[in-house]
């Protein structure tokens, strides 16, 4: 069999699958064990052959899920999921909230800071886009903001959640593409700070532009002392947790799984300290971390054993050559894959489009010979990206789903889009400006 014929034998199984209603992980895990059996079976009846191939297979994915490189997934949603069940969140965005006093736009300045704190640690764009369009945008309605002020900055904050560490999903992809995890979280921070910006630019003149889109209303004053509290007692020790964990790894204090854990016993710690731990929250904690999990690890599987048969079948070398084969320069290759992840985006989630793209476009990228790390940042935007695309990015409609009655999807487009420039713009530095992503990695080193 051609290396094209393995490729379009294995991708059309798992499309097929997918298209009865099969869930992906296990769409991924039938054809895995269906292309096993016929690559590496071997000779002899099919019984045989399924049981070489399902064993080859096995060999090949279990040393992969039951790396201690994964520790950091679970603790990292375990953390996410205290943050929550506890009350920390919301005793966050409060505070966040009165700290801003009477700036403009206030409501959808909140709904970025404490959207990406909490997306950043559930691992889950699509979780935190339906918290925050349930618990945010009513009340940013009732007060007069329009509706791009308030749906806008929340598709922005998944962009954040996918760059600044602690993200789940950046230690997932680091995973898969067998890079250095501690480097891949750390260089996500100047990116992560430099989208953060442009947002708050973005929606600075968006609000002197146009003062009827986010007016203001009135406030309780807050004293002086009052702020002070609020921020020493419900924001910097939350922070402090976060940033603590960056700081471990990247002077190599702890691996990623150690800072993982200690970061987990911080957030548990805190919650104790301010008398929200409850036995309920931590069930409910625990039981929200172990879904994702497991589905991750599914997914991780699934991953390793597809690389597995792309490689044996010669499918993964065939494409490369092939595409290699072109007279396009590396940069032109780079656009189209991230074109390929836009439009993955529209039909897949994040971690499906990570078992599908990462065996093949990492590879690929080695060839080229763009740094692994560099890259892997700009495929976490592109993954983010591919989400609030129109029309048919599944962000979209999961804010539909939360949204207003009234709320149409071209208001949700035309809300999307700004955030989208901003992210766009990023990559484009990244292009220009690799060291954005690449020096924060090297003074850990």
């Amino acid at each position: 069999m051609e290396w094209y014929e393995a490729l379009l034998f294995l991708l059309g199984m798992i499309l097929f699958f997918m298209s009865i209603g099969v869930p992906v992980a296990l769409a991924f895990l039938a054809a895995n064990v269906i292309g096993a059996t016929y690559f590496m079976g071997g000779r002899g009846d099919i019984y045989a052959q399924m049981s070489r191939g399902i064993g080859q297979l096995s060999n090949n994915a279990i040393p992969t899920i039951t790396s201690f490189n994964l520790m950091p997934v679970p603790m990292f949603l375990l953390m996410g999921e205290i943050f929550f069940f506890t009350g920390l969140a919301t005793r966050m965005f409060s505070a966040v909230d009165s700290l801003m006093g009477k700036l403009p736009a206030r409501l959808s300045f909140v709904t970025v800071a404490g959207g990406t704190a909490f997306a950043t640690l559930s691992g889950s764009s699509m979780g935190s886009t339906a918290l925050l369009g349930s618990l945010m945008v009513p009340d940013m309605e009732k007060r007069g903001y329009k509706k791009h002020m308030a749906i806008g900055p929340i598709l922005g904050t998944g962009g954040l959640a996918m760059l600044i560490p602690p993200s789940a999903l950046a230690v997932l992809l680091a995973t898969l593409a067998e890079l250095d995890i501690g480097d891949l979280l750390i260089a996500g921070i100047v990116p992560g700070v430099l989208l953060a910006i442009f947002y708050a630019i973005l929606i600075l003149c968006m609000a002197i532009y146009d003062p009827s889109a986010a007016p203001g209303y009135e406030l309780e004053p807050t004293s002086r002392m009052r702020k002070l509290k609020l921020l020493f007692v419900d924001i910097l020790p939350m922070v402090s947790v976060v940033i603590g964990v960056i700081l471990v790894i990247m002077f190599g204090i702890a691996t990623p799984s150690e800072s993982a854990a200690f970061g987990c016993l911080g957030v548990i710690l805190l919650a104790a300290l301010y008398r929200s731990l409850s036995w309920d929250g931590l069930v409910k904690s625990v039981k929200g971390a172990l879904k994702v999990t497991t589905m991750a690890l599914l997914i991780i599987f699934g991953s390793a054993t597809f690389s597995a048969l792309l490689a044996f079948s010669g499918a993964s070398s065939g494409l490369i050559n092939w595409a290699t084969g072109f007279d396009l320069d590396p940069i032109t290759m780079l656009l189209i894959m991230f074109a390929i992840l836009l439009v993955l985006g529209m039909f897949m989630d994040q971690l499906s489009m990570m078992l599908l793209t990462v065996p093949i476009f990492f590879p690929l990228a080695q060839t080229l010979g763009f740094d692994l790390i560099w890259f892997a940042v700009i495929v976490l935007l592109a993954l983010e990206i591919s989400f609030t695309t129109p029309p048919f990015g599944l962000l979209l409609f999961v804010m539909k789903g939360v949204s207003a009655p009234g709320t149409t999807m071209r208001d949700i487009y035309i809300s999307a889009i700004p955030f989208i420039g901003c992210s766009m713009l990023l990559v484009a530095l990244l292009i220009i400006f690799p060291s954005i992503a690449l020096w924060l990695p090297s003074v850990g080193n």
